[in-house]
């Protein structure tokens, strides 16, 4: 503590302090005491692990948000995109200049509403703009930027998730008869036994096929690249979409009668792709759209999205008994709270299975008649039945 250049005219003590790393602060009080004082608290708090550099939380919210929040981020660069525009269109035209520590929980208590009263939003899009700005103070915290995140005691948007409506075995069946090409039958099929997403079945090739062990190895997707019309191999959303995808010896059966009519591309960037257009070409989304709305107009079925494929996959394995964490590896969903939510319905309708179950292990001699379920006694994890879960049910 000394006194400053300035000393006569104001602000005439100077507190100086080394902070955690071993760098200088200073900073200017009007009295020897209030300078003494700052020592003191800036002391304390570095002996207690709580200590912030006045400084930091300076930087205004649009600076943390895109040089450090974001690039922070685990996420392959199509939700880079997605977390981007979010944030540029609902945060910064609020916040973006304003500095971090100056937000008050009143005001991000007002700015969550803002999302559906001033920018309309519905769904389940409140909660999930919400939940990467929450994310983005959370670790202003971490960062020691401020003290306290403005949305701590803030309840979230409710997350409304919409209600999935899968095709079932028969629709889906209805279908695959109506392909008018066999390389759509085939992958509309394969999409019903496996639950792969668009781009991960589009962009599936041969080298991820373990035949023996009857596996698919996911751990790509095929997408547009950003600004142009060409194709191209992409990271999965999240780490959890990685996986080992048990398959079915139909699954098996199907891939290899495709391969062997239209053998994969033997050269090039597509190289051992499974499904390709002629000439080896990949499929651009909107292709397969196309191709999923006019063979459900021709099946006469109600219109649906290659994503409806997994939605029944998932049906099949929740309505066979599988319990929710193994329904979340094979969708490859981030945590298994995402597959409760979305199938929260079927899980419903599941638990009377569970009940006809356990009134049948309990039942006495004779008491109850032989029921659909009566083979599901005994405890078996439903996993590991060889014949339950999308191949019993798909299989002709």
């Amino acid at each position: 503590m000394v006194a400053s250049a300035a000393h006569g005219k104001g602000k005439r003590w100077q507190a100086r302090y080394d902070d955690p790393n071993g760098r200088e602060v200073t900073s200017l009080w009007a009295t020897k005491v209030e300078a003494e004082r700052e020592i003191t608290k800036q002391e304390s708090a570095k002996a207690t692990g709580s200590w912030l550099d006045p400084k930091a939380g300076r930087v205004t919210v649009e600076r943390f948000a895109l040089d450090t929040w974001l690039p922070a981020q685990s996420i392959n660069e199509r939700s880079v995109t997605e977390y981007k525009g979010a944030i540029t269109r609902y945060l910064i035209p609020e916040w973006g200049q304003r500095e971090m520590r100056s937000i008050k929980p009143s005001e991000a208590g007002a700015w969550q509403q803002s999302l559906t009263v001033k920018y309309g939003l519905s769904g389940v899009y409140p909660n999930r703009v919400a939940r990467y700005v929450r994310s983005l103070f959370k670790l202003a915290v971490i960062d020691r930027v401020i003290h306290v995140s403005p949305f701590d005691g803030i309840k979230a948007p409710i997350l409304v998730e919409s209600v999935v409506h899968p095709p079932d075995v028969a629709e889906v069946r209805q279908i695959i008869a109506a392909a008018y090409k066999p390389l759509w039958g085939a992958l509309f099929e394969l999409a019903a036994l496996t639950g792969l997403r668009s781009g991960e079945i589009r962009g599936l090739t041969v080298d991820r096929i373990d035949w023996l062990r009857r596996v698919i190895r996911v751990d790509r997707q095929l997408v547009q690249a950003k600004g142009v019309s060409t194709m191209e191999f992409d990271d999965l959303k999240s780490g959890a979409g990685r996986r080992d995808l048990p398959i079915t010896q139909r699954a098996v059966d199907l891939l290899a009668a495709h391969i062997a009519v239209h053998p994969s591309p033997t050269d090039g960037q597509w190289a051992g792709m499974v499904f390709t257009l002629p000439g080896g070409k990949p499929i651009q989304t909107s292709t397969l759209d196309w191709a999923l709305k006019n063979t459900c107009t021709k099946a006469g079925a109600q219109p649906r999205h290659m994503h409806d494929f997994r939605h029944h996959y998932a049906s099949v394995l929740i309505g066979g008994g599988e319990n929710p964490k193994v329904v979340q590896r094979r969708l490859g969903h981030k945590d298994v709270m995402t597959t409760l939510r979305t199938y929260a319905h079927l899980f419903a309708e599941a638990e009377q299975k569970t009940r006809d179950v356990l009134d049948a292990a309990w039942a006495e001699p004779g008491e109850t008649e032989a029921g659909p379920e009566s083979s599901e006694t005994g405890g078996r994890i439903p996993e590991s039945r060889p014949g339950s879960g999308v191949v019993a049910q798909l299989r002709a």
